[in-house]
Formats: C-alpha cells, sequence, structure tokens
C-alpha cells in the first residue's frame, strides 16, 4: 500500500513559527507539516484514503468511486492514489463537462480516472442510499468513498496525523471541510488536550453534526468549531484573505493557499491577537495540504 504503511519522517516534522503577535500573546505556535512527502499525493487526503483503499482491496474490489466539484483535492488525490496502487477510479464530477479540463481534472484523467459529469440536482443525491445502490449497478462492483472522504475509514486515517512527539501540544487547529480530519484527530487527542476545527465553508450544523458522529463519545467534549473565518462559504475569499496569504508565505517560507490552510492561518493568527488562547499555551497547527489547487495552475 503506497499511501503511509508507517510513519514518514517528513510528515513529522514540526516547525516553530515566529511573529511579535505570538510573543506579545505569551504563546507558542508550531505547525505540522503534513503536505510535504508528495507534490500531489499528500496533507489529510492521504490519510483520508488510506484504509479506504486498503478496504477496497481486501474486499478484492479493484475500482474505487467517489465524488468531488471539478477542482476537487480529493478527485486528484484518490486518481493518484488508486494509479499507485494499481486500482482503478471513477469520479462522480459535480457539474457540465467543459470542453476543456481544467488542470486538477486533467491530472485525473491522466491518472487513469474516469469522469463523469453530473448534474448538481443529481450530484445532491451523492449521499442517498438508493442513488449509491444504482451506481453500485451501473459500475458494478465498485467500492465507494464518500466526498471528501468523510467516513468512519477516513476518520480511522487521520487519527494517525498526530505522532507519539506531539502529545506535548494543548491545543490542535485544522481547517475544517467535513470536520473528517477534525474527528480524527480528536479521537487521539491525550489528557487536557483540545482541538480546533477552522471551518472554511458556511455549514454550522453540517460540521458539527459530521464531527459528532465520528468521535467518540468520551472525547466529544475534547473539540470546538470556529465558524468565524469562512469568508462567505466554501472557496470565497476577499482581498484582505489574499493579501495575508501573500504576507505569509514571504515571510515564513511555508506555503499556503486560500481555501483552507490560509482561512486556518489567518484564523488562528486573529485567534492570538484576541487572547483566545491562554499564556504559555502550545498550539499546534496542522499544514493539511491543498496546494494542489496551486501547484496543477
Amino acid at each position: 500500500m503506497q499511501l503511509f504503511s508507517s510513519r514518514n519522517t517528513e510528515i513529522d516534522k514540526v516547525f516553530q513559527i515566529n511573529h511579535p503577535d505570538i510573543d506579545t500573546a505569551g504563546v507558542n505556535l508550531f505547525v505540522k507539516r503534513i503536505d510535504q512527502p508528495d507534490p500531489i499525493l499528500n496533507g489529510n487526503k492521504s490519510f483520508k484514503l488510506k484504509y479506504n483503499l486498503l478496504e477496497a482491496i481486501n474486499q478484492n474490489l479493484n475500482t474505487v468511486l467517489t465524488f468531488g466539484g471539478a477542482y476537487s483535492n480529493h478527485i486528484v488525490a484518490t486518481a493518484a492514489a488508486c494509479n499507485k496502487n494499481n486500482l482503478q477510479s471513477i469520479g462522480i464530477i459535480r457539474g457540465e463537462e467543459k470542453k476543456d479540463l481544467n488542470p486538477s481534472l486533467k491530472y485525473a484523467h491522466e491518472k487513469g480516472m474516469k469522469l463523469h459529469f453530473v448534474s448538481r440536482e443529481e450530484y445532491r443525491r451523492k449521499d442517498n442510499i438508493e442513488y449509491i445502490q444504482s451506481l453500485k449497478m451501473k459500475f458494478d462492483s465498485c467500492f465507494i468513498v464518500p466526498e471528501g472522504g468523510a467516513n468512519k475509514l477516513g476518520v480511522k486515517g487521520c487519527s494517525e496525523i498526530l505522532s507519539l512527539e506531539d502529545k506535548k501540544f494543548n491545543c490542535i487547529v485544522t481547517a475544517c471541510g467535513t470536520a473528517t480530519t477534525l474527528a480524527g484527530i480528536t479521537n487521539s487527542l491525550i489528557n487536557e488536550q483540545k482541538s480546533i476545527g477552522i471551518a472554511v465553508l458556511k455549514a454550522e450544523n453540517y460540521l458539527n453534526e459530521n464531527c459528532i458522529g465520528f468521535t467518540e463519545k468520551e472525547k466529544q467534549n475534547k473539540y470546538s468549531i470556529i465558524n468565524d473565518y469562512h469568508f462567505g462559504g466554501y472557496a470565497k475569499q476577499s482581498v484582505e484573505l489574499e493579501e495575508f496569504v501573500k504576507k505569509f508565505n514571504n515571510e515564513t517560507n511555508i506555503e499556503i493557499e486560500p481555501i483552507y490552510t490560509g482561512k486556518l492561518f489567518y484564523a488562528i493568527m486573529d485567534l492570538i491577537k484576541k487572547k483566545h488562547f491562554k499564556q504559555n499555551e502550545n498550539i499546534l497547527a496542522i499544514h493539511t495540504g491543498g496546494l494542489q489547487y496551486l501547484k496543477l495552475k
């Protein structure tokens, strides 16, 4: 299995971020770079796919079907992971097919993914049991992974993001699009550790319901979701956010993008200014990747 079958030293690297506002607040901010092992197949997407693909192999199913939008990181990662593991892949893509594929879909197609475009109305049925059954009949015994890898197997993979050395951090903060990563991280917390999800889209109830559903009962009081930094919705941004991303990239040499990690670090820095964290608190931000958005432009 060519994902993360064992700990990789690249994904366990932690870097401290220095900034006057951090010093003033009296906290310590670190970032865990799980975006680094591979230019495309990296970040939380790899962790979400690990046990899904293993389950497909265990069930002797050689085709994986999943869902995503035209610029989906998950679609790209699934195509890459299936290609590496000699599996066929199918992508149910939201929206009309364009004459020319965008870089993300072109990459997925080049990795062997069969792209099937559906209307937005049909796409909204992606979690409907009858619709799922119709896809299994149409595409013949495929293993289906939900959009974004948002299932218990995805959560299980994300519970492996933190290493033993990360137990020294008080607070783990991650971007939150389906709450799968947040739930996995929360399930792996120990003692007085807590986790925070920074919502990147306007879906407060959806995210909380997902996280509760995926989180172990005894850990459900360890997480919180902050919904103040989505900038209007998924993939929405502003001049202020764009400027923050540019400045952060230049000052830290840590590349971020405006859809996930840009909102994550904007939120963290703003929360630090607002004294959200206790003095001497050790904060660990998870860089979940998403740079495929930039690399395939």
